[in-house]
């Protein structure tokens, strides 16, 4: 895991500035009593899980605006989905409720979001299509890798950091480390969604992403620089996919393959 980002709209983790804007405005949609609302989808209003910053962006149609905009004009009910960095369930739901596509299975390292996740999953109708899988995927499958969990549950990670000796790490746990090409073998996804934090310089090179009809990436050039995100437009030139301008947005790049 990189170091963590400086903080924007929807950032949860330990540098993010305190959070004191009203939840509500004239852009927020009602609630049902004990769910968020977004995009027609429902989200437990769980206060661990979602900051206030994170039930305002979903309220108001903003979280994760660009990759919602990318999936929703590339993925189509036919596809078959791997996402790699589930966070809080978020485009996986988007995925098998809105885009109907066959299956869903989404890769999550933090132990302590599966459980938000399926109930994302079940709130939302989608659990008989879209699957979550509590794993580390790697070049190569290796033992279990050591992961910290903090108040905060989306600042956890893989490396300790500064605050944990004040007591921000509530727990540690061991994270399974799959072979991504196994994984790849396994699902013969069509489409692949990637928000891995920087890994994806590190990862998706050394993955077979030949059977792939689309990608979408977010990627993060302010920890894996030039050479990293060159590392990725040539994983997929490889697998015979071309950066698609139309359907990207900044740090979001969709690849697919054919005009």
């Amino acid at each position: 895991m990189k170091d963590a980002p400086p903080a924007t709209e929807t950032d949860t983790g330990p540098d993010a500035a305190p959070d004191t804007t009203p939840e509500t405005g004239p852009e927020t949609a009602p609630d049902a009593p004990g769910v968020i609302r977004s995009h027609g989808l429902v989200f437990p209003a769980d206060p661990a899980v979602l900051s206030p910053r994170i039930r305002r962006a979903l309220r108001q149609n903003a979280y994760e605006k660009k990759e919602f905009e990318a999936i929703s004009a590339i993925v189509r009910p036919r596809d078959t989905v791997m996402e790699l960095g589930a966070g809080i369930g978020f485009m996986s739901t988007v995925a098998a409720r809105l885009c109907k596509v066959r299956a869903v299975t989404a890769f999550e390292a933090n132990p302590a979001l599966i459980p938000y996740i399926r109930a994302v999953h079940a709130a939302n109708g989608v659990a008989d299509r879209a699957s979550v899988r509590n794993a580390l995927l790697a070049p190569e499958a290796g033992a279990p890798v050591e992961f910290y969990i903090r108040k905060n549950l989306l600042a956890s990670s893989m490396e300790p950091m500064q605050g944990d000796r004040d007591g921000g790490v509530v727990a540690t746990a061991r994270v399974e480390v799959q072979s991504i090409n196994a994984v790849l073998r396994e699902l013969r996804p069509s489409i692949l969604i990637c928000d891995i934090e920087g890994a994806e310089a590190d990862l998706l090179p050394h993955a077979d992403l030949s059977g792939l009809r689309a990608a979408i990436v977010e990627l993060h050039p302010q920890w894996i620089g030039q050479a990293g995100v060159q590392a990725v437009f040539d994983a997929m030139h490889r697998a015979g996919l071309t950066y698609f301008p139309k359907r990207s947005n900044a740090k979001v790049v969709t690849f697919r393959k054919g005009w």
